[in-house]
């Protein structure tokens, strides 16, 4: 065990390894930003960093549709365009998935700015054209509520956080295999800042996902922990609601339409009255729900969740869900409402970590999970979410689905298989640079092995194209692994054979967009360390 941690000799000596893995290189002692990845290169783009060409002021601007069709051309024309139209029109699905789409995805993700946005357009439509469309689970969540459908399944909310196509894939791959329609991809706040993924590009890499796998059908994409930072929100409140509606009106764009709302931050145990200890959290839940409302795309109804409990805290109780609904349901003027709700019931995310690395053993009131269901579909919602249970042991996932719980939250343990399966010169890497570059995060008493388990998840991000560029044997290690674990998730959380229930309830309509949608921005980035995942 180090201590207090100093660098040693032999981690500087390692260094110019990890930062090549970063696509950090030096040029006459300067450090340059990231190498560009195997494309050709573009005018004004040669040397520069991903985004920025064509952007700085005397530089070469480029044409988007030069760029358009040049990604097409890389493609091997089996993706072209309807002239008369400007349509998407699909030559070849078979040459799309075996190597088009892995063109169209790595330059959605690793492109200039102009590539990014033409490559996450053509996903985008392809999408459409071959019926994988974002949608709202809203319509299924709602039949739950009022006994339209057995509670028999438990819908698996699995936050992508790193090597987001192969993970996706490797989902995928499970979905197919077990006819499983009930599952959602989200990413939360927090989440898209250390992991570097913007809702954009979180959704053309699922679609693409989907395209690579074969998948046909719905495919719920969610904005999970849409969270106020209750400090800001103290100092300046309405600066923070701004930020979190930028965050809302980005994520629509993309093809969120599955939000869960958390403003359960600004609950205040201290006061002795449940309406005033929830007051902050309903009034603010209501105003974004309607905010939200008032934006979703027609012919779409965004599913909705909300929070009374934060996670890691005290155990939610019914008292507290009805004062919450009561409260929230009272000031709405877009209905309809919330379509699940989050609760706590004993787990905490990441799990707590023991001075070995092990994960210590988590007392679930199960009981509590099935009251507050209950309760939940007393006012139409599907039932209760639950948070943090990915690093829970097998046998326990079972019990979501007696207890009715309509969604359950993975994370943690999905990012473990990953950093279990990959190289182990890479996860030398990755440990060196946590010791470097986040050791401000380590708490007083934190062996090791506790450390690393809670700050891996901040090198999702600064190794992504490290990941993402693995050699292909050693991604299908990592599919495989996580297929494994999906194949037994999905077992117990009863989502096999959920197809034909998602099909017949779920409304997916065709919405096409314009490249010039895709237009990228530059975001705003947070103190992750505020917000939960």
């Amino acid at each position: 065990m180090r201590g207090e941690y100093t660098m040693s000799a032999c981690r500087f000596a390692r260094r110019d390894r990890v930062e090549q893995r970063l696509g950090i290189y030096h040029d006459s002692g300067r450090t340059q930003g990231p190498k560009a990845l195997n494309r050709p290169v573009t005018s004004g783009s040669k040397g520069m960093p991903p985004g920025e060409s064509g952007m700085r002021t005397g530089r070469a601007k480029i044409d988007i549709s030069t760029v358009l069709n040049d990604l097409l051309t890389q493609v091997g024309r089996c993706v072209t365009l309807d002239h008369s139209t400007q349509a998407v029109v699909l030559r070849d699905q078979a040459a799309l998935r075996a190597r088009g789409i892995d063109v169209l995805v790595n330059a959605a993700v690793f492109g200039t700015q102009h590539e990014r946005a033409a490559a996450r357009w053509l996903i985008w439509e392809l999408g459409q054209v071959l019926g994988i469309r974002p949608a709202s689970i809203h319509e299924l969540y709602m039949a739950r509520g009022r006994g339209a459908l057995p509670p028999t399944f438990t819908t698996p909310a699995m936050n992508i956080r790193i090597m987001s196509y192969d993970s996706m894939r490797a989902a995928i791959a499970s979905v197919l295999k077990a006819n499983v329609g009930a599952f959602i991809f989200e990413i939360a706040r927090g989440e898209m800042i250390y992991s570097d993924q913007r809702p954009a590009e979180f959704t053309a890499v699922a679609v693409a996902a989907a395209i690579k796998e074969g998948f046909r059908g719905p495919l719920f994409i969610q904005g999970d922990h849409f969270q106020i930072n209750a400090e800001k929100f103290e100092h300046a409140p309405d600066a923070e609601v701004a930020s979190l509606h930028r965050l809302i009106n980005e994520s629509l764009d993309a093809g969120f339409y599955n939000i869960d709302i958390d403003t359960s931050t600004l609950v205040d145990l201290t006061k002795p009255v449940l309406d005033d200890q929830q007051h902050a959290n309903y009034d603010l839940c209501q105003a974004f729900s309607d905010y939200i409302r008032a934006r979703q795309p027609a012919g779409v109804t965004v599913s909705l969740g909300g929070e009374i409990g934060e996670v890691g805290h005290r155990n939610s109780t019914v008292a507290e869900l009805r004062t919450f609904m009561n409260g929230y349901e009272t000031h709405i003027t877009r209905k309809p409402g919330l379509s699940k709700i989050s609760i706590q019931t004993g787990t905490s995310h990441g799990g707590t970590v023991l001075p070995d690395g092990s994960i210590a053993g988590v007392n679930i009131d199960f009981e509590c999970l099935r009251e507050l269901s209950e309760a939940a579909r007393d006012y139409g919602m599907g039932g209760a979410v639950q948070h943090g249970a990915s690093t829970l042991p097998e046998s326990v996932f079972d019990k979501f689905v007696q207890a009715g719980a309509i969604e359950v939250h993975l994370a943690t343990a999905l990012m473990q298989v990953v950093f279990d399966s990959m190289p182990k010169a890479l996860n030398v890497d990755i440990t060196d640079w946590l010791f470097s570059h986040a050791l401000s995060e380590r708490k007083a008493g934190d062996t090791d092995e506790q450390f690393l388990h809670k700050t891996r998840k901040k090198a999702t991000g600064a190794f992504k194209r490290a990941l993402w560029t693995m050699g292909e044997a050693e991604r299908q290690k990592v599919r495989e692994a996580l297929m494994t674990r999906f194949d037994m998730l999905f077992t117990h959380l009863g989502v096999n054979n959920t197809r034909g229930c998602v099909e017949s309830t779920v409304h997916v309509p065709e919405i096409h967009k314009r490249l010039e949608d895709f237009a990228i921005q530059r975001f705003e980035t947070d103190d992750t360390r505020a917000f939960a995942d």
